[in-house]
């Protein structure tokens, strides 16, 4: 049987979202982040799920100007929902009077269903966050070696190379990665899109540079 992705999303309960709602009405904010959640790769992948709570101020305008992950899981499920909350700009509806400064947060639950994680243990899905976490520190030497690659030493892009071999950050994940841009430019969400075209760029690779050109000027 074909494995289905369930994805479980809980909006909730402050003084400020008893007075601002979604345009396309009561339901409209979880429908919209059914509809444009991309389940992480890593967290799918190690069976990470649960809730991750994203704080975030509206404008008069009903735009996203303020917004960080205050509660997170401490993995890129942390950036998918903060990404979402930003993607959602401009389609809130502001009453008069409305008080610009209050937060409002935002709990987003992540769940899988038909992935095989019913028999996943909690120490195993710990491992995983840890692993990603130690990942997530040698991939930013990389970004940052590419970012200033005019001050490398002689020989030190060997090194790079190697940890990038060990992350498994090949031309077929580099294009993985630019798909799921594309998949961001489609729902809206340039800034996301380009921050991939960037993460590719900073790997060493031109692959995404003429989507970089196009989108990202």
């Amino acid at each position: 049987m074909k494995n289905l992705l369930t994805l479980s999303l809980l909006f909730c309960c402050s003084l400020a979202m008893a007075q601002v709602q979604f345009k396309s009405g009561k339901s409209g904010f979880v429908n919209f982040l059914r509809e444009n959640t991309i389940y992480p790769q890593f967290s799918k992948d190690n069976c990470i799920q649960g809730t991750v709570n994203v704080s975030f101020k509206l404008d008069a305008q009903g735009k996203v100007y303020f917004s960080k992950v205050s509660k997170g899981i401490l993995s890129d499920l942390d950036e998918e929902a903060l990404r979402l909350v930003r993607l959602s700009s401009g389609k809130w509806q502001i009453p008069a009077g409305y008080d610009t400064t209050v937060s409002i947060v935002a709990p987003v639950n992540f769940v899988l269903s038909g992935y095989n994680c019913e028999g996943k243990s909690s120490e195993a899905i710990q491992e995983a966050i840890r692993t990603y976490l130690a990942e997530e520190g040698l991939t930013n030497s990389v970004i940052n070696f590419y970012k200033n690659i005019d001050q490398a030493k002689p020989g030190q892009e060997v090194q790079i190379i190697a940890i990038k071999n060990q992350l498994g950050i090949d031309d077929e994940y580099l294009d993985d990665r630019i798909k799921m841009a594309l998949k961001k430019i489609k729902q809206g969400d340039k800034q996301g899109a380009c921050e991939d075209f960037l993460f590719v760029k900073y790997m060493g690779s031109k692959m995404a540079d003429d989507y970089l050109a196009k989108y990202c000027k």
